[in-house]
């Protein structure tokens, strides 16, 4: 299911169950009111007792590299390179260089090998070559690459792909061949800025913006895939829409129309200036939200937000933004910021970068937390509205919970999926890098869901646990999540 279409079922329950959890406060965070599971509720297996599919023994190397990857445990098959075949080690070299948010790397080494994967009939490898560089031509900007590759991926893998695969890339495919002539997007280079921004009623963040001078308020999500506007908001700006039309459902949970649009001139805060700027129009109805009668008027997006090199929110409103063609040398670089050109991604020397890890893996963004070595993997969900841990995690700790109350929990942005049974943490530590956090009060689900996106991770982190959060950064040039100390 689509980001946004998380965003509209965990308002629904948001609206039913009351206002969200612990959002910037200093003051301790409510538990939530738990609806008391039946006695006779499965119990979940114990500590090490589920299989997942990284951990999986009995593999050759490469059925076994393919797990990890599956499992999201990039580190481990970093780990792994040096013992492989040389063209066996390009090939996984460039994917992890997409996961690791590094296009240009990416395509340098999957391209050469294309032809010769999709001859040797190994549909598992094509699928993951086509399907990184499919990403990687996104990611450039390169619209109309895009468009071809993953008209490619589905025309010729169609039946290999999950359902969970189709829906990852069905906005791509229906929307990328209305931007295929579209021109790249430019940014004007700035110095570092800070800016006031606002919740909304949806408890997500919104930034001023301007679009052709006009001065409006769009929501702030690093995760989503693509730039959105409101009908009306292009139509007051006087930009051309597109007469040609996708229809997708994994936006919203339903069929809706869009259409596509360049922005010539878009200002973030007043300072960063984007030019050319694709944003795909959306119909003001579809993202109106009755209960609290709040129009989104457009969303700001990975294609924008990656390219300001590092993004920090604090819990006063305030975010910070460090361009990426702006950044201090290496030796001034304050702690947790690290100088890398425009075009590189990952910092190549000098020293490392603060934080923990993370990665792009379709449209997940997923971070590795934890102390060295001992790192899990969560996916960081900036638009969702509901923090959850997953079996995975509960295996591992749940002698925590012997004697507490089992509830039932309702996931977010899944209504066709029953209550399931939960605890409730009332305080996790998260290590990102040399800091540990704590957050409170979170979902714990003692079952698996049957969804190897959900299940293959050890939580979803939504906004009302990144609230509690002092501050939190999205450093794109050095891959690095990190938070602000307690």
């Amino acid at each position: 299911m689509g980001w946004l279409a998380g965003i509209f079922a965990s308002f629904a329950l948001a609206v039913a169950a009351g206002p969200l959890l612990a959002q910037q406060t200093d003051a301790q965070p409510t538990p939530p009111a738990s609806q008391q599971a039946s006695p006779d509720a499965q119990q979940p297996a114990g500590p090490g007792e589920q299989v997942h599919t990284g951990a999986v023994s009995g593999l050759d190397t490469d059925a076994r590299l393919q797990n990890l990857l599956a499992d999201h445990q990039f580190l481990r098959v970093e780990a792994q390179l040096d013992q492989l075949q040389p063209q066996e080690a390009q090939f996984y070299r460039g994917i992890l260089a997409n996961r690791n948010n590094d296009p240009k790397a990416s395509i340098q080494l999957l391209e050469p090998l294309l032809d010769e994967v999709t001859a040797s009939g190994n549909t598992g490898h094509e699928k993951l070559l086509r399907k990184a560089l499919a990403e990687d031509y996104l990611r450039s900007g390169d619209w109309a690459k895009a468009a071809q590759a993953y008209q490619t991926l589905e025309t010729r893998l169609q039946a290999k792909l999950s359902a969970d695969e189709q829906d990852e890339i069905e906005m791509p495919l229906k929307l990328l061949p209305l931007a295929a002539a579209n021109p790249p997007m430019t940014v004007e280079p700035c110095d570092p800025f800070e800016q006031q921004v606002s919740k909304n009623p949806l408890g997500l963040t919104d930034i001023p913006v301007f679009v052709d001078a006009r001065p409006h308020s769009w929501m702030l999500d690093p995760t989503a895939p693509f730039n959105l506007i409101a009908r009306s908001l292009a139509k007051e700006a006087g930009l051309k829409v597109s007469d040609e039309s996708a229809t997708v459902h994994t936006l919203t949970g339903r069929p809706i129309q869009v259409h596509v649009t360049v922005i010539p001139r878009f200002t973030l805060g007043g300072r960063i200036t984007f030019r050319n700027m694709t944003a795909f129009v959306f119909e003001d109805q579809d993202y109106f939200f009755p209960q609290t009668r709040y129009q989104v008027q457009g969303v700001l997006g990975y294609p924008a937000l990656s390219a300001l090199g590092s993004l920090t929110l604090t819990a006063d409103a305030t975010i910070l933004v460090q361009p990426r063609e702006t950044m201090p040398p290496a030796a001034a670089d304050p702690p947790g910021q690290k100088t890398a050109p425009a075009t590189e991604p990952a910092p190549k020397q000098g020293k490392p970068a603060e934080g923990a890890r993370f990665f792009f893996d379709g449209d997940q963004m997923i971070v590795a937390l934890g102390k060295a070595g001992q790192e899990r993997m969560y996916v960081v969900d900036a638009s969702g509205q509901q923090t959850y841990l997953t079996s995975r995690y509960f295996s591992e700790h749940s002698d925590d919970f012997t004697g507490k109350a089992m509830q039932l929990f309702s996931l977010p942005g899944a209504q066709a999926m029953p209550p399931q049974p939960a605890y409730v943490a009332e305080t996790v530590p998260l290590v990102a890098g040399a800091t540990t956090v704590h957050v409170h009060y979170l979902q714990v689900l003692t079952q698996p869901l049957g969804s190897a996106a959900l299940d293959d991770v050890y939580g979803v982190l939504g906004v009302d646990a990144l609230d509690q959060l002092k501050a939190y950064t999205f450093d794109y040039r050095n891959m690095r999540f990190s938070v602000g100390p307690e």
